[in-house]
């Protein structure tokens, strides 16, 4: 156990690291794409071995239990994708003259840097190391976000830090406030950030300070995860990043942040009582649907409707968190999977309609499915996706969703949720109908290379075998539900 979470976290170190001293190259490209593949292998191999329970590993500071396999996988699914694409995608970034050498050596060290980096936040069962290596995340993303150095680039890069940078620092507040909570309940000093420390000493927290530190860290990880009230930074960063970057940062670190609220709730909720962070889940994610479904009736940009539908999706999975079931629990993680590798194929597609039409402007973009084949089945198969149609996986999380907030009693925020949905479902329907099948300003080839082509494939299979069954995942999904989702 210790070897593979070890193994999942120093192969993108080492990739990162020999991209540093041997440049950008098609035998480093290749190594971080390897060390992708292994990150998935080490989560597939823990999921089958983890069982019920939590195990720990170097004195503690990592732990082993089914949320942390599954958020393993949907890292190595997504990023051997994004990082498989991005060989083909700076092949032509350089031929092109978009980037030089450095920055392309930049850009391979800095998202190896980034895998590593939502590994450990995913990994750790220190809260403190957990918040380190979130704020990593913002400061690696950063330079990627700004990679073509272009003015619109620069202003989502600088929007994204400060925004993120308040969020990160609330969420700081509310892990100082739960420390000094646990150490008063008893909880040795040295330990008193450790999960499993605070899950044993809930009970004894201050009712008061374990709210105000709830409502800072629900804020302060919800603005990583792109909720309300710090999402604006969502969209001009998803918009000006490039396309495997934009399919890391949607596809699954917000995901990865709100693991961290999962983690978090059973503790703040065994010293508020249930309906502390349920109200504050169900507030920030219905006004997150919000947002999301009225921005996607008018936003003219097919990069910002994608991050637009991210937070669309962002809103469901907390008020699905908020209802705190198993079932909604599991739900939500297969939900997880199924956005982050349909919205992975949609981003690498409309990566390369961007460098066809040199635009991401949805009036400057048609009839894909007549003009690339490969391009529009993914878009059509990721849209799809996203709209949650059978077969694919996102019909059946939603129906988990739906079922648990009625057996919760919330159906209230269900009807709100559904209506704000069905906007939103709308909305993307008529805009990637527009991109597939209408007419566009001009008609130029859109060329795909090789690598870029084998991810799209793959993803599209991907999505395709994860509708039709999610085979030994369902038991890893149930497990890990069983495991945080006791406390509503």
């Amino acid at each position: 156990m210790t070897a593979l979470l070890l193994a999942a976290i120093l192969a993108p170190v080492g990739a990162s690291l020999a991209v540093l001293v041997a440049g950008w190259r098609r035998a480093t490209a290749t190594l971080i794409a390897f060390s992708a593949v292994t990150v998935l292998a080490c989560g597939a191999a823990l999921a089958f071995g983890v069982g019920s329970g939590t195990r720990f590993a170097l004195n503690g500071l990592l732990r082993l239990d089914a949320l942390t396999a599954t958020m393993l996988i949907v890292i190595g699914v997504v990023a051997t994708l994004a990082t498989w694409a991005s060989i083909g995608y700076l092949d032509a970034e350089l031929a092109h003259g978009h980037t030089d050498l450095r920055g392309a050596r930049l850009y391979g060290a800095l998202t190896a840097g980034f895998l590593a980096a939502m590994v450990i936040a995913v990994c750790a069962n220190n809260i403190g190391v957990i918040w380190i290596a979130i704020e990593a995340t913002t400061v690696i993303t950063a330079f990627l976000v700004g990679h073509r150095r272009t003015r619109g680039a620069l202003e989502a890069t600088w929007k994204y830090v400060v925004i993120c940078s308040v969020g990160i620092a609330i969420a700081f507040l509310g892990t100082v406030l739960l420390y000094y909570a646990a150490e008063h309940a008893g909880a040795p000093a040295a330990a008193a950030l450790n999960l499993d420390v605070l899950a044993a000493h809930a009970g004894g927290l201050d009712p008061d300070i374990a709210r105000l530190a709830g409502g800072l860290l629900l804020v302060g990880y919800g603005a990583k995860a792109g909720l309300f009230p710090f999402h604006t930074w969502l969209a001009d960063a998803h918009s000006q990043a490039p396309a495997p970057v934009s399919a890391l940062m949607s596809g699954v670190l917000l995901s990865v942040a709100f693991s961290v609220l999962i983690r978090l709730k059973p503790v703040i909720g065994a010293a508020t009582g249930p309906t502390f962070m349920r109200s504050g889940l169900l507030a920030i994610g219905l006004a997150t649907l919000v947002i999301a479904a009225l921005m996607l009736t008018v936003t003219p940009d097919i990069k910002r409707m994608l991050a637009y539908s991210s937070m669309e999706n962002m809103g469901l999975i907390a008020i699905a968190a908020a209802a705190g079931t198993t079932l909604a629990i599991a739900a939500l993680l297969l939900h997880v999977l199924a956005h982050g590798i349909g919205k992975t194929v949609l981003f690498l597609a409309s990566g390369q309609l961007q460098a066809a039409h040199d635009s991401t402007a949805i009036a400057d973009i048609g009839a894909v499915l007549r003009r690339s084949r490969l391009v529009g089945a993914a878009l059509a198969v990721g849209v799809v996706v996203l709209l949650g149609l059978p077969p694919f996986a996102m019909f059946a999380s939603e129906l988990g969703i739906v079922r648990s907030l009625a057996d919760a009693r919330l159906t209230w925020a269900l009807a709100v949720g559904m209506l704000l949905v069905a906007v939103a479902f709308a909305a993307l329907a008529r805009n990637a109908g527009r991109i597939l099948l209408g007419a566009p300003a001009a008609a130029p080839e859109i060329a795909v290379p090789r690598t870029v082509a084998a991810a799209l494939v793959v993803g599209i299979a991907a999505s395709i075998a994860l509708g039709v069954t999610a085979g030994p995942l369902t038991d890893l999904f149930a497990t890990a539900a069983g495991e945080v989702g006791g406390a509503r």
